[in-house]
């Protein structure tokens, strides 16, 4: 056999050896390397499951309905997150009126038009500014002066209470840091039982 014939069988060899290779066993090209397949990861929206996040907030499973009540809005229509800061405001609610807003200074149980001397509703609004403010505000937003809905909405945007409310916002202080800032805004003669109302708050309050 001649040496071209013997040349020409060994190229024949080794071009079947890499004919008979399996695909799969094939290196990628750099191409593909450098440019891989595009994997479709696309949501189908109409199939997709929502994601529902529920925040938690402050909640007094033992409170009666007006305490839920003011607490509920203090949260939904305020930054006050801190649990000490909700109790501080609720405990002077309840030292001033025991969350009833049809009451006068005293005890009488009135309509806002009715209560003649002294303070009146939820925080015993006293001064005439603040008092007649309470009438302006139900007037003019569709509220009845005399309900719970009517005065925790005004006792909320009130601008007395709007000057004080980053205090409360502001979170990390011990219920007596907060007193401060509660005291500026309801101004009180006598300080009572309201810190020990707090502090009681506090007990009763579930993050829910």
């Amino acid at each position: 056999m001649s040496s071209s014939t013997n040349l020409m069988l060994k190229k024949l060899l080794a071009l079947s050896l890499i004919t008979s290779i399996p695909a799969a066993c094939a290196y990628p090209s750099i191409s593909q390397i450098e440019n891989p397949p595009k994997v479709d990861v696309s949501v189908n929206e109409e199939k997709a499951v929502p994601i529902e996040v529920v925040s938690k907030t402050w909640k007094c499973p033992g409170c009666n309905y007006n305490e839920k009540y003011v607490l509920e809005q203090l949260q939904e229509k305020t930054r006050i997150s801190d649990r000490n800061a909700l109790a501080t405001i609720m405990g002077n609610i309840k030292s001033e009126s025991n969350f009833h807003p049809n009451i006068c200074e005293g005890g009488a149980r009135v309509n806002y038009n009715q209560c003649h001397s002294g303070g009146y509703g939820l925080i015993q609004w006293t001064s005439i500014g603040r008092y007649n403010n309470l009438g302006k505000f139900a007037v003019k937003y569709g509220y009845d002066p005399s309900t719970l809905e009517g005065q925790t909405a005004y006792m909320i945007n009130e601008s007395v209470f709007q000057r004080y409310l980053p205090e409360f916002e502001g979170p990390g202080k011990t219920v007596d840091q907060y007193m401060v800032a509660a005291y500026y805004w309801l101004g009180w003669g006598i300080k009572g039982y309201r810190q020990q109302y707090a502090y009681d708050y506090t007990k009763k309050m579930i993050l829910a």
